[in-house]
């Protein structure tokens, strides 16, 4: 009886697990479709076991379909078939969950491709028409207009583009340098140039000026049309990854860089040529080159060399048909950069690349004088059509011995004599007067360029030295004072801070000279040196201009005050050579100095400045003869 209950529950678990299996089946129809179903498990093997009336095959079908696995054995026991069921279960939930998903992104990015198809076909249709008819709409109709009514709008007029030199007898000061600088460009063999010398002497003017006259020689190899490509170093802004380089050129890459759009689509990268292939046939000026970058100023030497410039993209394919045939040539021949360069610089020659200077020839433009200022004043006072009263000019030639700035401070005393007039004479000039420039001076704030000037009386202690600053001399003043040591034997010797290391030891230089000449022991005395203004002197040029200064505060021994000297001092009382004598001998005649005592080392070379006397001493002794003439009565005497 209980083997009948047993058997009978086991068939009705059977039949169950089988309802089970054949609803799973239907599901699966309702799913993948009743044919596609069919097409499945006889792919995999399972459409026997579906016919099948075996429990064990029916779930062995079942889950050929599900997990898609045609290798798959019919259960052991029923007991484990409940478990396979469950895993069929999720199996198949996972399977819809994901089919889901899978319909919505397939949906989206269908609707997306629908929206770009569209997007793209509007822009065939723009660029058919742009072709086929007028690119311009009405607002950037508007806006053309309004761009050249804004052309036709002038209301400032450079004075300093108005008043530079047209004409190379424009450039005052400068005839040496002019002629230098011809012989290197108006030739049939023109070398790369630097120019030296201060700012507003006309370095700029004289090159471009320089070139139209080699324009007019028939030997010249630059043409009628040769081009003046002027930059300046100090701003040149290039990228070392050659993203950008407005020098030498650069690659604009398609994707990153943007180049045309044309040649973006098909991936063609496009050169972007340089200044120095603008300048082909011509000049490049650079001004204030040693301001350039060192690693772009090495670039620029191998164009130098090579007179092409090459260039090279990732991006570009030899191979691709599409490429056009400038940027095919560009690619591989590089572009001409074939021009004569000419660098500029406020800088010492010390200071520039020795690879560029020895490519270059080199030509020194002076600094200016007074009498070249007022000179220059006068010219640009014509052009202007104003009349200088006495005195105008000696005032700016006070204030700056830069051209560029001498014109400009006539222009706005120009204007201050104009405001104060209230208008324009109807005929003949306007009257410029001292006052006016006196006007223009303060509302600038400017300093006199010189402060230092020659005397015709005589002062103890106080001698006039030289120095230079950026190719322009100028004199020091400088001063002494001695006074008993409190302690015989304990005196000192002081000098202002600020004048740097190099003049404590022309102080002991000057102690020992002094003492080994004439037996003047500084340990006796409490000796004070000042450089009037603080100034800061970097060599030894400045120690014979000291020893003389304390000379003469301790022997009460009166000094010239319209000689300036310049020379190193040794321990043995000899003047040693210096270096700038060019510029220093300007520098005393600025500020008018009768004569300048040099060392006789530094005779050799020394051209004659017109308006003032060189003077050539070795030895203390020979330059106390010119500053103070009685010194030797007045020493033997005491």
């Amino acid at each position: 009886m209980d083997q009948r209950r047993e058997m009978a529950g086991r068939l009705e678990a059977e039949e169950l697990l089988k309802r089970q299996v054949s609803a799973m089946f239907g599901f699966l129809a309702s799913v993948y479709g009743a044919e596609k179903l069919v097409l499945k498990a006889g792919r995999l093997d399972a459409l026997a076991g579906m016919r099948s009336k075996d429990l064990s095959q029916q779930v062995a079908a079942l889950q050929k379909v599900v997990f898609e696995d045609p290798t798959i054995q019919p259960p052991v026991s029923v007991e484990s078939i409940p478990g396979i069921l469950e895993e069929c279960q999720e199996e198949i939930a996972e399977r819809i969950a994901r089919q889901g998903i899978e319909q919505d992104i397939e949906e989206r990015v269908s609707r997306r491709m629908q929206e770009k198809h569209d997007e793209y076909i509007q822009d065939i249709r723009r660029e058919v028409l742009m072709e086929d008819g007028d690119p311009e709409t009405e607002e950037t109709r508007k806006k053309l207009t309004r761009l050249l009514k804004l052309e036709e709008r002038s209301i400032a007029r450079s004075a300093l583009y108005f008043l530079r030199p047209r004409r190379l007898s424009d450039i005052v000061g400068q005839d040496r340098a002019i002629r230098a600088l011809l012989s290197k460009l108006a030739t049939p063999y023109p070398q790369h140039v630097i120019l030296y010398g201060p700012p507003g002497v006309g370095k700029t003017s004289a090159a471009r000026l320089v070139l139209e006259e080699a324009r007019k020689l028939s030997f010249s190899p630059f043409a009628k049309d040769a081009p003046f490509v002027e930059t300046d170093g100090a701003t040149m802004r290039w990228d070392p990854r050659e993203i950008t380089n407005p020098l030498l050129g650069s690659v604009h890459d398609p994707i990153y860089q943007g180049a045309k759009r044309d040649l973006a689509e098909i991936g063609v990268p496009e050169p972007k040529l340089g200044l120095v292939t603008e300048a082909t046939g011509g000049i490049l000026f650079i001004d204030e080159i040693g301001e350039m970058d060192p690693l772009l100023q090495n670039k620029l030497l191998k164009v130098l060399e090579d007179k092409r410039v090459l260039f090279d993209s990732s991006y570009y394919d030899p191979s691709d048909k599409r490429v056009p045939a400038y940027v095919r040539r560009l690619f591989e021949k590089g572009a001409p950069a074939d021009f004569i360069l000419v660098g500029a610089t406020t800088r010492d020659p010390e200071e520039i690349s020795p690879a560029l200077r020895s490519r270059a020839a080199e030509v020194f433009f002076d600094a200016l004088t007074p009498a070249h200022i007022a000179t220059i004043v006068k010219g640009a006072a014509r052009r202007l059509r104003a009349k200088l009263t006495p005195g105008a000019v000696e005032v700016i030639t006070d204030y700056t011995i830069e051209g560029r700035k001498a014109v400009g401070l006539l222009a706005d005393a120009y204007a201050m004599a104009l405001h104060r007039q209230g208008e324009l004479p109807k005929r003949g000039f306007l009257a410029v007067e001292a006052g006016d420039v006196r006007d223009a001076i303060g509302a600038a704030r400017l300093s006199p360029n010189v402060t230092s000037k020659a005397s015709e009386r005589l002062e103890v202690g106080k001698v006039f030295g030289l120095g230079v600053v950026s190719y322009l001399g100028s004199t020091l003043e400088i001063e002494a004072v001695a006074f008993d040591a409190r302690e015989k034997g304990k005196g000192t010797i002081r000098m202002n801070e600020t004048a740097g290391t190099m003049v404590k030891d022309s102080l002991f230089n000057a102690s020992v000279s002094l003492r080994r000449e004439f037996g003047i022991d500084l340990a006796d005395k409490d000796v004070h040196v000042n450089i009037v203004g603080g100034a800061k002197v970097d060599g030894p040029s400045a120690g014979l201009a000291i020893t003389l200064a304390i000379f003469s505060a301790v022997t009460g021994i009166p000094v010239r005050q319209d000689v300036a000297v310049t020379g190193e001092i040794s321990l043995g009382g000899q003047v040693k050579a210096i270096g700038g004598v060019y510029e220093k001998i300007y520098g005393a005649k600025q500020a008018g100095m009768k004569s300048v005592l040099i060392p006789t080392e530094n005779s050799g070379g020394v051209e004659e400045v017109r308006g003032i006397q060189v003077g050539f001493v070795s030895s203390l002794s020979e330059a106390l003869d010119f500053v103070c003439p009685d010194w030797r009565t007045t020493v033997k005497s005491a």
